[in-house]
Formats: C-alpha cells, sequence, structure tokens
C-alpha cells in the first residue's frame, strides 16, 4: 500500500509538471529536448558543478558531456563561469531562464505544500516532514545531491 500511494503522488508531480511543459512547448517558450532536460535538472541539483563532475555523475564521457553543455548554452539554460580560486576552472551556473522552467514543477509542490497545512493538523504536518527527511536523508543514500542537501542545512 505504501509503495502504491508513494508511487501515484510521485505520478501526480511528474504528470502535472509534463502538462505545464507541454502548455509551454504549445506556445513555444521552451525548447529543451527530455535528455536536455535531464541535464539541465541535474546541473542544478549537482549546484555548479564543472562538465567532468557533471560528467562523472552521470557517468558519460567529458566530451559528450561538453556537447550537451554547449547545447545548453546555446538555448540559453546554462552558462560557464570562471572559478575565482582556479581561474583555469569554469562551473556550470543555470540562468533565469531555466530557473522559470524549473517553476514549472516547484510551484505545484508549493501549492500542494499550502494545501496540505491547511488540510493536516500542526502534529501531522510535523509527522509528514520529519518522515520525508529521514527518506530523503537516510533511506535515499544512492541519490547524494549536493545542492539539496545544502537546503536542508
Amino acid at each position: 500500500m505504501l509503495e502504491k500511494n508513494l508511487t501515484e503522488v510521485y505520478t501526480k508531480f511528474k504528470i502535472h509538471f509534463y502538462q505545464e511543459m507541454f502548455n509551454k512547448l504549445h506556445s513555444r517558450e521552451t525548447s529543451l529536448t527530455i535528455v536536455e532536460l535531464f541535464c539541465v535538472e541535474i546541473i542544478y541539483c549537482l549546484n555548479n558543478p564543472t562538465v567532468k563532475e557533471f560528467a562523472d555523475f552521470i557517468g558519460i564521457s567529458s566530451p559528450n558531456a561538453a556537447y550537451k553543455v554547449a547545447c545548453l548554452i546555446e538555448k540559453g539554460y546554462l552558462q560557464k563561469v570562471q572559478s575565482t580560486t582556479d581561474r583555469r576552472e569554469y562551473h556550470l551556473h543555470v540562468t533565469d531562464k531555466y530557473l522559470d522552467y524549473l517553476n514549472l514543477s516547484t510551484g505545484y509542490v508549493s501549492t500542494v505544500a499550502e494545501r496540505s497545512e491547511e488540510h493536516f493538523s500542526k502534529e501531522e504536518i510535523a509527522t509528514l516532514n520529519h518522515i520525508l527527511e529521514d527518506m530523503s536523508n537516510e533511506l535515499m543514500p544512492e541519490v547524494a545531491i549536493p545542492h539539496l542537501d545544502e537546503l536542508e542545512k
């Protein structure tokens, strides 16, 4: 039953995102392929990685990653920023264009969170928060995402 409910909630978040994404695609406000979308989401979660860090994280060659990054830069979703500590190194930063795109997903999460706070008691919300934190921190060790780890602190 738990697996069914987790799958259902996860699926509804994804489907809502896809609905919003297709609305944007229909109005030609975005131009990302699915693979590009996955890449820029990973780069965002890795919190300004280098191309090599991105490549290593998803298990592809550096030239392949560099190609994907170049496409995302050309489309305006990423920019390379020179490191202030090592001038030979460049970090990948998402642009406001991507953050607007990201809002398609996070906006709905905020809506559901607000509805939850209205629907459930403070104690139930505290329990839900505790369960979600434990799931993220303790039960999903395969997915270490530096950006999300920083948000939790």
